[in-house]
């Protein structure tokens, strides 16, 4: 494609922004839908939580290979042929007669395709505008799937209670034909690659090593220390992976995965921003989903419409950036953006009640999800701003993963913070109202046991020592979270500051 002919339409953009919506959306809408499943399938809880699991899982391990794909069949044939194979499988899971083909539609085919599409929705809008376009298009792009995963509850709610989840799947096939209609105004680039240049064992290692580790982190909270044990295995290969690489490459032939990118700060650095970026959007609203329902006893709309705020700033505040890289630099934004979420995440940190409104939560929210827009808005771009052309499908590669990676860690590390909050505000309930059984493991189990079947503030209202007790232990465990998350923002903040201000690319 000729570079004049770059940039001169917003309807590519908008056609691969869908791609990325929907491929978000799926792996959060159904959260607040799995009740409705378990009954309309026949099937348990634990079963729909796995296919949720594998869902993610899938898409993490194939992205690699993805990407290097592009190289051999052309990031546009192969975006399409995605988006073809994600239409098979959100079609089988919207027909579902039983858990088994629930998962072989959603979790193994719309998973592979997930992958298949998701490196290339990156690097297909860097191919295809420049300058400060390039900047508000990767900015869109790389806020869709935020966007889309924040309001994923508000949209299955709205789909379980007054339709059915089914029609959530159907939603998604609707937008796929969307695509597939106005595949034509998606500029075309040629393979730079042969297939003999596929690095068939390096697939096969890197396909392992990453479904190890993603298994290992979405079992965190069931048992971590084989958790751990798994991650660890992972990593190792990994690692395996990696020499394997370099030594193909100094052998002359190509990698799957060129590890010369990582020598570039931007890279390095900017991908770890999105892991954390995503791991602290997707473990707060998993933590503040967790409160509505459980405590305040909202159901899956009304659940939606509190998260809301945050999907707005997130938003607004990610269409405002691009604008402000005029006058200041990426960096500073993005820096500017960490600060507001840390003060999103303390504001938060005190409101979390038995008697907490919606309305209490939401500026809260909406300063996290503002500080987050401004962050993840422009994190893609300044990662890929100094890589060269013939690199850049290795590269969104390596940004995806980083994303799915942080996605999938969210809600099982932050499942663990909550825990460990909850002991906390235990320990902290006893020594006030029960001074006399501090240090009293038993008692401290008793105390968590009777937590567990605490309902709401109704069912409370004739002990109110329970309610206090309650209370303490709700804001100690959210407060934790909260702060933990400021924490994790911290270190973002600290990243950003090692980004380099490149030129972002005009050309």
């Amino acid at each position: 494609m000729n570079k004049t002919d770059k940039g001169d339409s917003w309807l590519p953009l908008i056609v691969i922004a869908l791609a990325s919506f929907i491929i978000a959306l799926d792996a959060t809408f159904m959260n607040v839908s799995i009740s409705q499943v378990v009954a309309d399938l026949n099937t348990d809880v634990s079963t729909i939580q796995m296919t949720m699991s594998f869902y993610t899982l899938i898409t993490a391990a194939f992205m690699l290979l993805s990407a290097k794909l592009q190289d051999i069949v052309g990031k546009k044939k192969l975006f399409l042929i995605g988006t073809a194979l994600y239409g098979v499988g959100t079609f089988t899971a919207a027909i579902s007669s039983s858990d088994l083909m629930l998962f072989i539609g959603w979790a193994a085919i719309e998973g592979v395709a997930g992958a298949l599409m998701l490196p290339a929705t990156v690097s297909l809008v860097s191919g295809s505008y420049y300058g400060e376009k390039r900047t508000v298009a990767l900015a869109i792009v790389g806020v869709m799937g935020a966007v889309a995963a924040a309001v994923g509850p508000l949209f299955g709610g709205i789909m379980t209670t007054f339709f059915s989840w089914r029609y959530g799947f159907a939603i998604e096939l609707v937008v796929v034909f969307v695509i597939l209609i106005f595949r034509n105004k998606i500029p075309n680039f040629e393979p730079t690659e042969s297939r003999s240049d596929l690095d068939i064992s390096g697939a096969i290692i890197s396909l392992i090593g990453l479904v190890l580790l993603v298994l290992g982190i979405l079992s965190l909270s069931k048992d971590f220390t084989t958790s751990i044990g798994v991650i660890v295995v992972a990593l190792i290969i990994l690692a395996i992976f990696a020499y394997f690489e370099i030594r193909r490459k100094r052998n002359g032939q190509v990698p799957l995965l060129d590890m010369d990118l990582f020598k570039d700060r931007n890279l390095r650095t900017g991908t770890v921003i999105l892991l954390l970026s995503y791991l602290s959007m997707g473990g707060a609203l998993f933590a503040v989903s967790l409160y509505l329902q459980s405590v305040l006893q909202l159901n899956a709309f009304d659940t939606g419409l509190t998260t809301l705020p945050m999907t707005i700033g997130l938003l607004i505040f990610a269409i405002l950036a691009p604008s402000l890289t005029g006058k200041l630099s990426h960096k500073i934004v993005m820096a500017i953006g960490c600060i507001m979420a840390i003060a999103g995440c303390l504001i938060l940190s005190y409101q979390f009640r038995l008697d907490t409104t919606t309305l209490t939560l939401m500026p809260g929210l909406f300063v996290l999800g503002s500080g987050l827009g401004f962050l993840m808005a422009l994190c893609t771009d300044i990662s890929l701003s100094n890589i060269p052309a013939e690199s850049q499908n290795n590269a969104s590669g390596v940004n995806s993963t980083g994303t799915s990676l942080g996605e999938s860690m969210g809600t099982a590390i932050i499942g663990i913070i909550l825990i460990l909050g909850v002991m906390g505000g235990v320990s902290h309930a006893v020594d006030v109202y029960a001074p006399n059984y501090s240090g009293n493991e038993t008692f401290h189990l008793q105390v968590i046991d009777q937590f567990q079947k605490v309902g709401n503030i109704n069912d409370l209202k004739s002990d109110h020592t329970v309610v206090d007790i309650v209370n303490i232990i709700i804001q100690d465990a959210m407060a934790f979270v909260m702060q933990i998350t400021a924490i994790i923002m911290g270190i973002v903040f600290l990243l950003t500051l090692r980004l380099q201000n490149a030129n972002i690319k005009k050309q």
